[in-house]
């Protein structure tokens, strides 16, 4: 594809996996790999820059505005540069009625953030559910799920990060 998006070598190794993702799809379906490859350009550059976006909706063969919408409608994905690490706490309803909302304004002081925004280090995200009704309070940090919090869990979590 050629891109100054991308060193030679990042652009052989993006080449090459979307290569392998798009052998999963019909030839004439490659839009149905839009999640995957988006996944891939977020996992080689740490989000999805408007260039990046653009990149894959060339190599899928859909307009730009088709990956934008696709970033933009799924959480797990990162349209502004993140810090280096991305917290997301849970505020449903089952982690709500167990202390969510103090938990997030603890992790707001903490880290000197408010839910939504981020500084080189932290990304800090209120979330609508991560699936742990039972277990809740919880949040994840880099795609890793954490339950049952308390200050002190979460002191002991963010004490190994810092």
């Amino acid at each position: 594809m050629g891109s100054p998006f991308f060193s030679a070598e990042e652009q052989r190794v993006f080449d090459a996996k979307l290569s392998e993702i798009l052998a999963h799809y019909p030839a004439d379906r490659k839009s149905a790999a839009m999640l995957p490859a988006l996944r891939l350009l977020q996992e080689m550059k740490g989000w999805l820059s408007p260039d990046g976006m653009r990149l894959v909706a060339k190599a899928l063969e859909v307009p730009p505005e088709r990956a934008y919408e696709v970033a933009t409608f799924y959480v797990m994905f990162h349209t502004h540069k993140p810090g280096k690490h991305v917290v997301d706490v849970c505020t449903n309803l089952s982690c709500s009625l167990r202390g969510a909302e103090d938990l997030l304004a603890y992790l707001e002081a903490k880290l000197g953030l408010r839910a939504g925004t981020s500084n080189e280090k932290w990304t800090l995200r209120e979330t609508e559910c991560l699936a742990s009704c039972g277990t809740a309070p919880c949040l994840q940090v880099d795609e890793v799920h954490h339950e049952g919090l308390t200050r002190g869990r979460v002191d002991a979590l963010f004490d190994k990060l810092s």
